[in-house]
């Protein structure tokens, strides 16, 4: 049976981020009020975060034929991540060079709010990479579930994982249990993601009625280049990787297309976690490399978040006044190499790690933060939507590369998805045709 357009959840959320524009045009201090609708939304998710990962990893793990597997996807997949992230970066200096934001724009440090960037800063001059790796380390098991850091609860739910996988058949049955508290979990996001519209409405009219559609005005080239170039990276280069994987890159947009509405109207790539993991087994991704992948990828797989780094670096050294040499060019990505895994579980992790790269390079002043910290909400949604598309396909083209990805069975499902009776997504009413079909 033919669903309805206006039932399908994108629509409504796209329909819910156009009210919440209007809405903060018009009326800013109203749509400013909305911010609650949005946050309620995403700490939703967020609570069911880390216990999803963390059963969906054990479980994965604990059904794996031996340890040496948890390795070999484990090393396939940052070897992936190190690449394509390489590959962003060098996109967005390429652009940001031939494109040149920042010319014409001068800035005067005496004119800027240097307090509001004071937070940024402060937690730049701490990050290390023997902060970052203690950090992976929580202080208690309780402690990561608590704090929701998602590297701390990927350590533990490995661990708890190898230990299910070197007990065998003894854990076989608590094994069970972690695998129907997953089902149970995921049965909840499907609850939480109807409310997706409304988190997108608050979210938008918040930021709308907050700063502003005027604050893009002197920062247009920026935010229109950080955008444009996501875009061909996505369109380019990950369509290019998928299409060596023997898959298209439309057909797979259009089957997360919910996703992506979502994080546009939230700028949380977080916001769809659980429900991407989801799709993604659905597809036919099989569940230890969705486990192990994803939730990784979200830490070491920012395509976006890396994008937008080089380009901001780049674009406030124009402005600044400062010519940067071709060696001088080359340090600044050897150092967002690094500094880019560094931020992976701290909080304003896209302003510390841009504090931590430009304490890196004194020649770059760094009052040049507060330049961006009006427009950063806006780009923060090009740089989610990539990191969502870049870590389903991190995904697919992982579980392909270790040959356990059946293509033509992916194929059906993808050309199900395009098919308006055809609507698979967990939160909307399964029809029992499709649902038998991609279960095969």
């Amino acid at each position: 049976m033919s669903v309805p357009i206006y039932k399908r959840l994108y629509v409504q959320v796209f329909a819910a981020i156009i009210v919440g524009v209007v809405l903060g045009a018009i009326a800013p201090e109203r749509a400013a009020q909305m911010r609650p609708l949005g946050d309620g939304f995403i700490k939703l998710v967020k609570m069911l975060i880390a216990p999803i990962v963390f059963a969906t990893v054990a479980v994965g793990i604990a059904r794996m034929g031996a340890i040496r597997d948890v390795g070999r996807i484990g090393l396939r997949a940052f070897l992936y991540f190190e690449i394509v992230s390489t590959i962003a970066l060098v996109c967005g200096l390429a652009v940001v060079a031939v494109w040149k934001p920042g010319n014409g724009l001068r800035i005067d440090a005496n004119t800027l709010d240097l307090k509001s960037i004071a937070q940024y800063t402060s937690g730049g001059a701490k990050l290390g990479a023997v902060d970052f790796l203690l950090n992976v380390i929580p202080n208690t098991v309780v402690d990561a579930f608590a704090r929701g850091e998602i590297l701390q609860v990927l350590c533990v739910a490995v661990l708890f994982g190898l230990a299910l996988l070197r007990l065998g058949p003894r854990a076989r049955a608590l094994v069970g249990v972690l695998q129907q508290v997953s089902d149970a979990l995921f049965e909840i996001v499907g609850m939480v993601m109807w409310l997706a519209p409304i988190g997108s409405f608050g979210a938008m009219a918040f930021t709308v009625g907050r700063y502003g559609v005027a604050s893009l005005i002197p920062l247009a080239k920026l935010v229109s280049g950080v955008y444009l170039t996501c875009a061909l990276f996505v369109i380019v280069v990950l369509g290019l990787i998928v299409r060596l994987a023997g898959l298209r890159i439309f057909a797979l947009l259009r089957y997360i297309q919910d996703e992506i509405f979502i994080v546009l109207g939230t700028a949380s790539s977080e916001s769809v976690l659980p429900s991407l993991m989801e799709k993604l087994e659905l597809l036919g991704c099989p569940k230890p490399v969705v486990g192990l992948v994803v939730p990784t990828g979200y830490s070491f797989n920012l395509d976006g978040t890396s994008i937008y780094m080089t380009m901001a670096v780049m674009f406030m050294a124009q402005v600044s006044g400062v010519h940067l040499s071709f060696w001088q060019e080359l340090s600044i990505l050897a150092i967002l190499l690094l500094t880019s895994k560094g931020a992976a579980a701290v909080t304003g992790s896209g302003f510390i790690t841009l504090a931590a790269t430009l304490t890196a390079v004194p020649t770059i002043p760094i009052f040049g933060l507060a330049l961006l910290l009006g427009v950063d909400r806006f780009l923060s949604s090009a740089r989610a939507i990539t990191n969502l598309i870049g870590n389903a396909i991190a995904a697919l083209v992982v579980a392909r590369w270790d040959g356990q990805l059946d293509v033509d069975l992916l194929r059906r499902n993808l050309a199900m998805a395009r098919s308006p009776e055809r609507v698979i997504p967990s939160f909307a009413i399964p029809d029992p045709t499709v649902q038998t079909h991609v279960q095969t």
